[in-house]
């Protein structure tokens, strides 16, 4: 019987992969952004106000993965921006495979910015590269204040959290600061803004970021 090698990594076609559209990203001068939440942190939302924001100043395609539907990239086409469609039927997550090959159907040199839309999971995207240049987790008020302490993996990889839907708090049992803290717990320099897409809260710090992380990939300055 064949023995499975102790320490062979299960993920190692994944990892190769990435490291490739990494590269191509990088060639193409294209930044690549991984977004990871729960379902319902108002993922697409936040990316529609993004369009509003940003689709006049950078060009940006957006792959979106759900386990079934092209609800998600016709709400982003309709706020303008390109979007291409994965459905997962029954995987819980995106893997680099699948970005590749979304990625060979477009030339990556006409787009400045590559926003990725993962699939509503807190555990299983965070243990997979896509050959992002960053990635974002996305938190909502309606979620409670604990989810950095009990899914740390998906903050701990994380370079910036977005709390979103803050124009709920009045409403809420959500301890922003319990929250901030177990961010800080997980990730002591974790930066955190907060948004809202219904009232347009830290949208412009949000864009702001992104604005930072475009220019840094293409090797423009940054604004004064």
């Amino acid at each position: 019987m064949a023995k499975l090698p102790l320490g062979r990594n299960v993920r190692g076609r994944n990892d190769e992969t990435a490291a490739e559209n990494r590269r191509r990203f990088a060639e193409a001068r294209l930044c690549a952004v991984n977004l990871l939440s729960s379902p319902g942190s108002g993922k697409t939302s936040l990316l529609e106000r993004t369009a509003e924001r940003m689709k006049d100043r950078w060009r940006i395609l957006v792959i979106d993965g759900d386990v079934e539907t092209e609800r998600d990239a016709q709400r982003l086409r309709a706020a303008g921006l390109e979007a291409i469609q994965i459905q997962t039927h029954g995987a819980c997550h995106l893997n680099a495979m699948m970005i590749a090959e979304q990625v060979a159907t477009v030339d990556p040199a006409a787009f400045d910015l590559l926003l990725i839309e993962n699939i509503g999971n807190l555990v299983c995207p965070s243990n997979y590269d896509l050959g992002e240049s960053s990635r974002v987790v996305v938190a909502s008020t309606t979620e409670g204040d604990d989810k950095p302490i009990k899914y740390p993996e998906a903050y701990h990889t994380a370079d910036l959290c977005v709390l979103n839907k803050v124009d709920l708090l009045p409403y809420l049992p959500f301890d922003v600061a319990a929250f901030e803290a177990g961010v800080r717990r997980v990730k002591a320099d974790m930066p955190v803004l907060h948004t809202s897409c219904t009232t347009g809260a830290g949208l412009e710090a949000w864009c702001a970021w992104l604005d930072g992380q475009v220019r840094a990939t293409r090797g423009e300055p940054g604004k004064s």
